[in-house]
């Protein structure tokens, strides 16, 4: 399976990459700067130069050309202030939908985050743009012809992967490794039954495997 990553150089995503690559797979990383592309190479990725907060729907559709699924894993990061929360975590997020529909790759998986479905409750400081943005990327991928998955993890640490989690449409508040995200990705990606789920994750006391085939 050839897998497009957007964000391809993010904590997530360079897990993902090496859990793909290991597998057999082939990922394709797009990469906003090319001082990157190094650490990409080393978890067994192709990187990518291509910038989607000045890319084109075209272009990125021609990166995608040929893939068997997405994985939108792009997020304009801390302190970036609130513009590029709405340039990178909705507007990168729809365009890339768009290029995946344009380059006719149905399988999308959009990371998410915990807190987007109260996110008309937030705030107006940066954390509160962030989840209008994620939510207004939600709202734009429910309504593409996609077959697509979004996961909702919660409070991400940098932790050894457990290989445990919860799983579900709705769980209670809590942390997760990216590790185990990543992790997940991969058996969503594995996973027909998810299509049209919206998903939140914790660490918990089920294996990866088991938490993804109960939502059968």
């Amino acid at each position: 399976m050839r897998v497009v990553i957007a964000g391809g150089h993010g904590k997530i995503a360079l897990l993902l990459e090496g859990l793909l690559a290991e597998r057999g797979d082939s990922a394709t990383a797009l990469v906003r700067n090319p001082d990157h592309f190094i650490d990409v190479r080393n978890v067994g990725a192709v990187p990518v130069h291509c910038d989607l907060e000045s890319a084109d729907v075209a272009s990125v559709a021609e990166y995608l050309t040929g893939a068997e699924a997405a994985v939108f894993a792009a997020g304009a990061g801390p302190g970036s202030g609130t513009e590029r929360k709405d340039t990178v975590d909705r507007g990168a997020a729809a365009l890339f939908a768009e290029a995946a529909e344009l380059a006719g790759v149905r399988r999308h998986v959009q990371i998410g985050s915990m807190g987007a479905d109260r996110a008309d409750q937030a705030g107006d400081d940066v954390f509160g743009v962030y989840l209008r943005a994620k939510a207004a990327a939600e709202r734009d991928l429910r309504e593409r012809d996609l077959d697509w998955t979004i996961l909702r993890p919660g409070s991400l640490t940098d932790g050894l992967p457990t290989g445990r989690v919860h799983l579900a449409e709705h769980v209670a508040r809590g942390a997760v490794s990216r590790a185990d995200v990543a992790a997940v990705l991969v058996a969503l990606l594995d996973t027909p039954a998810t299509v049209g789920r919206t998903l939140e994750l914790v660490e918990g006391g089920t294996p990866i495997a088991d938490a993804v085939a109960q939502l059968d």
